[in-house]
């Protein structure tokens, strides 16, 4: 009988010794890692696993930041309406729409109860998210009340069922929702009227609503960027508290618990925990800036040889899916808030298109020293209006400059059309003398933009009208 020996992958590493890795020098005694080893392997998996957690958590935790703002910055209660109309108001926000006003609130179902939206029949699109900012519904026009307005009940994830005539009744997987919508009128006074007609209350209440209070920013500074410190946990921490545990989040949870974020308790770290937390926060959110800009998502490429990119890339049905999309929501919700069947931009005639460039016709970052122009082709496939908008790729935010504008589009009173109905943007730190269609960018600062469709029609989708690059301008 021949005589046992151990396999041969149990004999690459030495009994003892020591092996060289990229986390230094690891040192076995008797095939046990030493004290030193085990501590510094411990220390790196927590590191790891927290770098991971940051790209994870992301649309939660920017969905937080947001709800923060609402409440301690404007003094909007859940259940109360904030309303950003400008730049000046959107400001804070990930990757706004300057074109248009939008209305936005907070629910909790585990303390308020399940909450009735009535939507007016009108110009609007929008939507109720959970608290991964996963649409529960679309309402307006991309919902089922295809804009001809309707009553939502919004149920919880422990709701009891309740069977309501003339309502579209859904339930959220999560206690904590949001409300956000959008006024698509091309009269902004109009547009602010239509969103002063939605009406949230607890179900409860049904029979006598209390009026919906709108709360108007007022010039408020804020900002709502996940952050890139200790706070990104303890927001991370605060909002895991109301809601049930998904199947799918299971082991990201046990990844944090030893790093002190576990539900039912209180985010208490110690210092080991501070120090690794607090050294994963900036890497991983660079991990997540890397995703959304330097894109290796398969499908994300738009025309072939351009460099312009699907934004969002979020599939709203993942079920029997091999994996679910972790990068793709990472590159979404890095940059952006929101995800609805209309902003997937995959609805003939309705709803939004989201294009994405960080990169010029060469290949390189866009930079606010540098000049560019967009040439916008005639006959841009939409049935409502398009709009080209800058973000500062630190905050994601617009690009802020004393000219007082991030965008321009169709809608612009004073936009300058070529004679065949094309369009030239010129972007860039000064004005191009005898231009006009500028947009005005920040030197030192990094941006990216995006270009919207608003309803695009057939030619977006077949791809017969195509968008050049943003290129180099002198």
């Amino acid at each position: 009988m021949a005589a046992y020996s151990s396999p041969a992958f149990a004999q690459e590493l030495p009994t003892t010794g020591s092996v060289e890795t990229r986390l230094g020098k690891l040192e076995l005694t008797d095939g046990y890692p030493t004290e030193a080893t085990a501590k510094k392997l411990y220390d790196d998996i927590d590191f790891q696993r927290a770098c991971q957690a940051y790209i994870w958590a992301l649309p939660a935790v920017g969905l937080h930041g947001l709800h923060l703002a609402q409440l301690n910055t404007f003094g909007a209660k859940d259940g109360e309406v904030v309303l950003y109309k400008d730049l000046k108001d959107k400001a804070g926000m990930l990757t706004p729409n300057i074109t248009t006003i939008y209305a936005m609130s907070f629910w909790n179902i585990e303390r308020q109860g399940p909450l009735v939206v009535e939507v007016p029949p009108d110009l609007t699109a929008g939507g109720v998210l959970d608290m991964w900012q996963r649409p529960v519904t679309d309402i307006g026009q991309t919902g089922p009340d295809k804009g001809q307005g309707g009553k939502y009940l919004m149920l919880g994830p422990n709701s009891e069922d309740i069977q309501a005539d003339g309502y579209f009744v859904k339930r959220s997987p999560t206690n904590q929702l949001w409300f956000a919508t959008r006024g698509l009128s091309p009269d902004a006074t109009a547009a602010d009227e239509i969103l002063r007609k939605h009406k949230l209350y607890a179900w409860n209440q049904r029979e006598n609503p209390s009026e919906t209070r709108f709360v108007d920013i007022g010039g408020k500074e804020w900002a709502s960027a996940q952050p890139v410190s200790l706070e990104y946990w303890r927001y991370l921490a605060e909002v895991l508290q109301p809601e049930p545990i998904e199947p799918r989040d299971r082991f990201f949870l046990a990844m944090l618990a030893p790093l002190g974020i576990e539900q039912g308790k209180p985010f208490e770290p110690d210092n080991r925990q501070k120090q690794i937390l607090t050294e994963a926060a900036p890497v991983g959110e660079i991990m997540a800036r890397t995703i959304a800009y330097e894109k290796r998502l398969p499908g994300a490429e738009v025309w072939p040889g351009k460099h312009w990119e699907y934004a969002n890339l979020v599939e709203l049905n993942q079920e029997g899916k091999a994996y679910a999309q972790l990068d793709e929501r990472a590159s979404w919700f890095y940059e952006a808030i929101g995800n609805s069947t209309g902003m997937r931009g995959s609805i003939v005639g309705f709803g939004q298109a989201y294009l994405e460039a960080s990169k010029d016709k060469d290949g390189d970052w866009l930079a606010g020293d540098n000049k560019y122009r967009l040439h916008v082709p005639p006959n841009v496939p939409i049935k409502q209006f398009w709009s080209i908008t800058l973000y500062d790729n630190v905050t994601r935010g617009p690009a802020i400059t004393d000219q007082g504008a991030s965008d321009l589009s169709s809608r612009k009173p004073d936009l300058v059309t070529n004679a065949d109905g094309s369009v030239d943007v010129y972007i860039g730190p000064t004005e191009p003398e005898g231009k006009k269609n500028w947009i005005k960018t920040t030197a030192g600062k990094g941006w990216f933009a995006y270009f919207r469709f608003y309803a695009p029609t057939e030619a977006y989708f077949d791809k017969t009208w195509s968008l050049p690059d943003i290129e180099k301008a002198k």
